[in-house]
C-alpha cells in the first residue's frame, strides 16, 4: 500500500475519532467539571461559602472557551518547542561526533 494511501485512511480515522462523538450526542448539554462541583458541594452542604472569588470572570461562555484554548495552545507551543529544541540539538551533536 502506498504512504499516500495509508495517510488518508489515517485521517478519515481521525476525523471519524473526533467529529463521530458530536453527532452521536447531538442535544447533549456538557457541564463542566467547575459547574459539577459547584452543584455537588451545594448539594452536600446547603450552607458553604467558598473560600474566595475568581481574579476575572469572564463575560461569556465563548470568551471562557477562547481563554482555555489560548492557554492550551501556549504551553503545548512550548513543550513541543523544547521537544523540537531538544531533537535539534541531540542531531547537531550526533553530526558532530561523526
Amino acid at each position: 500500500m502506498k504512504p499516500i494511501a495509508k495517510n488518508g485512511i489515517l485521517l478519515v480515522i481521525v476525523a471519524v475519532l473526533a467529529f463521530g462523538p458530536l453527532f452521536m450526542t447531538r442535544g447533549a448539554e456538557f457541564a463542566g467539571a467547575d459547574d459539577r462541583a459547584k452543584n455537588a458541594i451545594s448539594t452536600l452542604n446547603a450552607n458553604y461559602k467558598p473560600w474566595f472569588k475568581p481574579l476575572y470572570e469572564p463575560p461569556s461562555g465563548e470568551v471562557e472557551t477562547f481563554l482555555f484554548a489560548l492557554q492550551a495552545a501556549i504551553g503545548s507551543g512550548f513543550f513541543f518547542y523544547y521537544i523540537g529544541y531538544s531533537k535539534g540539538k541531540h542531531s547537531v551533536s550526533k553530526k558532530d561526533q561523526a
